[in-house]
């Protein structure tokens, strides 16, 4: 009786650590130089198979990688020097002035205590070298920015970035600040903190869901947390989820939007090597996708048809092999 039990609860274990069939990715893309984490999407205005996919290269001496779809770096398009780039996020149509927009990336750089602004696709710095974050904070460790989303309005059409770090407190461990471009410059202004941490391990992966103004990030011991992205509605937390579905590191989480609200959260499940999909419009547990990625840490999603191989969209996923994995979404099953 005894033997059966433990090879019952063997057995038990087993199914509950066994992987998934994979789903191989359509195009891993070339190596960088150091460390990949986080992927942003850019879709071409005209011509949607011209878009291109950036990704950071964490290292003291790092860089904004960008690749075609084809995997291809595009070398004209890289930002080179960057101190320990960690998250990057993308918006469309800041307004530079009365007469001119760009579309922009912004992102962490670690080392520096910055996050920096570039607009797209030219890849000009438009942020006088950076834009210092938690500043008021005295302890060096909480002020090291790692995570960032970026949420356009829909009433307003203001941009503003929503900052995590390193390290921090069980409240407000969240800055978000409103991008600004006037008589004086681009520059950023303080608007809000918020958003608990249950002081388990940290904060990185931030995604904003503009269309229905929110903001997901993940406490990465514990579950996801869902707030307003809207400063003026306030700082209550609308959901705490998931946390049950993940077998250590909760990372990146990609939003794949659909019409009437509907769609799913995409969330990398580091340790497992799996991602786990939610529901956007309730945020239940929907199933548990391997993509063959190795400890991904970012991941990003467009819902938009972008060329033949990407008929369906396009998801990307950091592989801790110097690389990101392109899929055309239709794979996924979603």
């Amino acid at each position: 009786m005894k033997n059966t039990i433990i090879v019952a609860i063997a057995i038990l274990l087993f199914s509950c650590t066994k992987k998934l069939p994979p789903v191989h990715p359509d195009i891993i893309s070339e190596k960088v130089q150091y460390d990949t984490d986080d992927p942003a999407i850019w879709i071409h205005p005209t011509d949607a198979s011209k878009s291109i996919v950036f990704g950071t290269d964490k290292d003291i001496d790092g860089a904004i990688y960008a690749f075609d779809l084809e995997g291809k770096i595009i070398p004209s398009k890289v930002i080179e020097n960057i101190k320990y780039p960690n998250n990057i996020d993308l918006e469309y149509g800041f307004k530079l002035n009365d007469s001119v927009t760009t579309d922009i990336i912004v992102f962490t750089e670690r080392e520096r205590n910055r996050i920096r602004l570039f607009s797209v696709p030219d890849m000009k710095p438009i942020d006088n070298g950076g834009f210092p974050v938690f500043e008021d904070e005295t302890t060096l460790e909480l002020r090291r920015p790692m995570g960032i989303g970026l949420y356009k309005s829909p009433v307003d059409h203001n941009i503003s970035a929503i900052v995590s770090r390193k390290s921090g407190p069980e409240n407000e461990y969240l800055y978000q600040y409103q991008i600004i471009s006037d008589s004086l410059g681009v520059r950023t202004k303080l608007i809000r903190k918020f958003g608990k941490f249950s002081t388990k391990k940290e904060i990185e992966a931030i995604a904003v869901d503009d269309e229905l103004g929110f903001v997901y990030y993940a406490d990465e011991g514990v579950g996801i947390r869902k707030y307003y992205a809207d400063p003026k509605k306030g700082n209550d937390e609308l959901a705490f989820f998931g946390g049950e579905y993940f077998e250590d590191d909760i990372e990146g989480i990609a939003i794949a939007s659909k019409p009437e609200g509907n769609g799913v959260l995409i969330v990398s499940d580091q340790q497992k090597g799996q991602f786990n999909v939610f529901s956007r419009k309730d945020n239940s547990f929907i199933k548990a996708i391997n993509l063959g990625t190795n400890e991904t840490d970012g991941c990003e999603v467009t819902t938009v048809p972008l060329n033949t191989t990407f008929g369906k969209g396009l998801f990307v996923a950091m592989n801790n092999e110097q690389n990101f994995y392109f899929y055309n979404l239709e794979k996924l099953g979603l």
